[in-house]
């Protein structure tokens, strides 16, 4: 009986290659660095989130406030909502201050 490529039947079928396996198998979490700017300070914290998170989400569970925020990645500025979908540093500018 011939097989065609990838058949599960053949006796000689191997898992799938490392680099196709499925999405389940990848991380659930990643680490963020965040680098809250004041000033001449910087104030540097690192958390484990999970994959997906909105940078929003981020900013929020560090008790600074989104909307009074510029975000950076790699001196990039990038919208609130983008997904954290891997280990990342954010750099994070106050746009306005209290009083």
């Amino acid at each position: 009986m011939r097989m065609h490529r990838g058949s599960s039947k053949g006796a000689g079928s191997v898992g799938p290659a490392s680099e196709t396996l499925p999405l389940s198998a990848s991380p659930s979490s990643v680490v963020v660095v965040v680098e809250l700017t004041r000033g001449a300070s910087v104030d540097r914290r690192e958390l484990t989130v999970a994959r997906g998170t909105p940078v929003r989400t981020v900013l929020r569970s560090i008790g600074q406030a989104p909307e009074g925020s510029a975000v950076l990645v790699d001196d990039t500025p990038i919208p609130l909502d983008t997904p954290v979908e891997g280990p990342t540093r954010l750099t994070v500018v106050a746009t306005f201050s209290g009083g």
